[in-house]
């Protein structure tokens, strides 16, 4: 756990959240997740014209997903006008695990766009391994969730409940923050920018609670890959997806391309200076009134916890 992780907001110790941990550790411990994990990463970073990694091509994978998305929901694309024909990369609000999932339905099958995700989250089930493991295109980031940092810090504060349960995170569940991780995320990210393709990050770095509102501050990665890479940040903002259910309506709303200088090491006053643009852009795009639709909320539970 890094010593910035303390003064951040952590999520409160319901049922429900020491439930997610223990499903999260289950997942941690689990052999056939870390070797795909592994697998993963290493193939990606391996990745050149004469060695590719396996994935599907852009234009299966988006009809696929078009095909299911609008089968689901009503989903409404706004300003696609603004999506740039070459690399770039989206910066996204992230309300639910759907969110990745309903853009690559919508934008250009060229370039091709990777997503960052959260590498227990996305492989902690037999059948989402199966599904990715044919279309490719993830970044899987193994670390540790906000929720496992409450429970540490719980137990640290007395909860005797907790003890053992943190003790297996800490023993078992990889942080993230080790230099060897981030500098082998950092190889892939460019790699894969430098290619020629693109990146969907969502720099909240968590779910979010609220419809139109960022938690806040954003992580930095997002503007420093793309003035290390010097293409542009495409703000997008997610409008419905926090709160699912069938026939749903849902926004994607798409900001104008940000573009900053391309320098190899970015000073901190520069990526303040980026990442202040780059949160006014995104906030700007988000609705400042958003009232859940009073209807029949058919498949509710089912749609919201199907990618948990």
């Amino acid at each position: 756990m890094k010593a910035s992780d303390k003064n951040e907001t952590l999520p409160p110790l319901t049922a429900a959240t020491i439930k997610r941990v223990k499903e999260g550790v289950a997942a941690a411990s689990d052999r056939t997740v870390r070797e795909i994990i592994a697998k993963t990463l290493t193939q990606l970073e391996a990745r050149t014209q004469e060695h590719p990694e396996p994935r599907v091509s852009g234009e299966i994978r988006r009809i696929v997903l078009r095909s299911l998305i609008h089968a689901i929901f009503n989903l409404k694309v706004e300003n696609p006008e603004k999506i740039p024909p070459t690399p770039a990369i989206l910066a996204v609000n992230h309300l639910h695990h759907i969110d990745p999932l309903i853009l690559l339905a919508e934008i250009p099958t060229h370039p091709f766009y990777y997503v960052v995700g959260d590498a227990r989250t996305l492989y902690n089930k037999w059948w989402k391994r199966l599904i990715l493991g044919f279309a490719g295109g993830v970044i899987p980031l193994a670390r540790i969730w906000k929720e496992e940092i409450a429970v540490i810090q719980a137990a640290k504060a007395g909860n005797q409940d907790l003890l053992d349960l943190a003790q297996t995170i800490e023993k078992i569940v990889p942080t993230g923050g080790d230099v060897q991780t981030l500098r082998q995320i950092d190889r892939i990210v460019l790699g894969i920018l430098a290619q020629g393709d693109g990146i969907m990050l969502f720099p909240e770095g968590r779910l979010g609670s609220q419809e139109g509102q960022l938690h806040l501050p954003l992580k930095r990665g997002t503007v420093i890959y793309a003035m290390r890479a010097g293409i542009p940040i495409l703000p997008v903002a997610l409008i419905g997806t926090h709160d699912l259910y069938l026939r749903k309506e849902l926004t994607i709303r798409f900001g104008e391309p940000l573009n900053f200088a391309q320098t190899t090491r970015p000073n901190r006053q520069e990526v303040d200076i980026a990442l202040e643009k780059l949160q006014d852009a995104i906030k700007v795009l988000l609705p400042t009134n958003y009232q859940e639709p009073n209807e029949k909320k058919l498949l509710r539970h089912f749609l919201n916890h199907i990618l948990c």
